[in-house]
């Protein structure tokens, strides 16, 4: 009985390993990622000045761009993972991914606004930040994280495909769980 029971437990884990050897496959795209629960977290634009709209406009390129997370903003009176703020100083963002609970700021800031970036690139930058992305720099004006680096003349808000993958993996169901809030503030 014992032998049998032995017998059956090894014959358990190595069913186990050839399930677990199989060779691992390319993260899936947005479109084949349907049935999987969107993440949902909140933001607060109470304290975003004259960058609310900017941000709605920044927030609502992400949520047309990628389907693992939702972006949305936070009821009145509410808690909110993403704070908004308006400043003197330069852009800049906690570098996430912010999960629901978590706690990330972005700081809108006037400084590269006055310089004559794009205001809502610059929002959908720093969001970019809070949702797990670095930047890449320097970068062509096709990279969102390229921030800065493409220069004023770069009006481009829209994440290319690298960067819209790696957000949908970032927030692939079961994987969330396993991610840290880095409490890293990322400039540009």
């Amino acid at each position: 009985m014992i032998r049998r029971t032995v017998i059956s437990l090894l014959a358990f884990a190595l069913a186990l390993v050839a399930v677990v050897a199989q060779p691992a496959v390319a993260a899936p795209k947005a479109a084949a990622d349907v049935g999987v629960a969107a993440v949902t977290i909140t933001y607060n634009d109470s304290q975003a000045g004259e960058f609310v709209d900017a941000v709605a406009q920044g927030v609502a390129i992400w949520n047309e761009t990628v389907t693992n997370v939702r972006i949305v903003r936070a009821a009145p009176g509410t808690r909110a993972d993403v704070r908004v703020i308006a400043d003197d100083g330069w852009p800049r963002a906690t570098l996430g991914p912010v999960r629901p609970g978590g706690s990330g700021t972005v700081w809108m800031g006037r400084q590269a606004v006055n310089q004559g970036y794009s205001v809502v690139r610059i929002a959908a930058h720093e969001f970019g930040h809070t949702l797990g992305l670095p930047d890449m720099k320097p970068g062509p004006c096709t990279s969102l994280m390229s921030g800065s680096s493409a220069g004023v003349a770069c009006t481009n808000p829209y994440p290319n495909s690298t960067e819209a993958s790696r957000v949908q993996s970032l927030y692939r169901s079961g994987f969330l769980g396993t991610l840290a809030d880095t409490g890293t503030v990322v400039v540009d």
